[in-house]
């Protein structure tokens, strides 16, 4: 089995509930006797994480487009080199809650950043590496950010640059992601994620038996 095959990433808008399908799908190869590594994007190391810290944090500075590419390109190099490779290299399992297609989504659909731009940076930084699974869970863009509300509520957590980001904003966002599902059918599974937990991890697990 190739590393790349060992290594999954799950999308989609606020809310979507990626945090906890990681946790239920790691849960699932453990009992397999698999080590699993759970990280995230950006972020994932000490030093991807204050990179992290500088995409999300609402500020006095504008942060272009361009430049907020630019960081999240960043931060996945260093996520790469300190932990995805290293992982996967010693025969672990890496499920990631977001990759290079949140980018797309995000910078591409969201920000308007050109297509080409983002995948000659692509190129660059992953230097092969795709993941061999994908599950886009996919919603409303209102359930979504109402869920996305009551778990801000709950924690008590400050609404970053990205939450704090228009309904047509996050409208753009989903239309990217599905848009990149119909284009790689064998590595994006799309999941409704507007139904109950239980049903969305079924659909997630049977998607993991591509893998065994």
């Amino acid at each position: 089995m190739s590393g790349g095959a060992r290594f999954i990433t799950l999308e989609g808008i606020e809310g979507a509930g990626k945090s906890t399908l990681a946790a239920t799908l790691a849960t699932a190869l453990e009992v397999r006797g698999q080590i699993v590594r759970t990280t995230r994007e950006p972020g994932g190391t000490a030093l991807a994480e204050r990179i992290r810290d500088l995409v999300l944090q609402r500020d006095a500075e504008t942060v272009a487009p361009e430049a907020e590419t630019l960081l999240m390109f960043a931060a996945r190099r260093i996520h790469l080199d300190n932990l995805v490779r290293p992982a996967l290299a010693r025969g672990e399992w890496v499920i990631c809650d977001r990759f290079t297609d949140a980018t797309r989504a995000y910078q591409g659909g969201g920000r308007g950043i050109d297509a080409a731009w983002i995948e000659t940076l692509a190129t660059a930084v992953q230097a092969g590496l795709e993941p061999g699974l994908t599950l886009l869970l996919d919603l409303p863009v209102e359930l979504g950010l109402a869920r996305a509300a009551r778990r801000r509520g709950a924690s008590g957590a400050r609404i970053d640059r990205f939450e704090a980001e228009t309904v047509a904003f996050f409208t753009r966002v989903r239309a990217r992601y599905l848009e990149i599902a119909r284009a790689a059918p064998q590595r994006v599974c799309v999941i409704d994620a507007s139904a109950t937990p239980e049903t969305v991890q079924r659909a997630a697990l049977a998607a993991l038996e591509r893998l065994r």
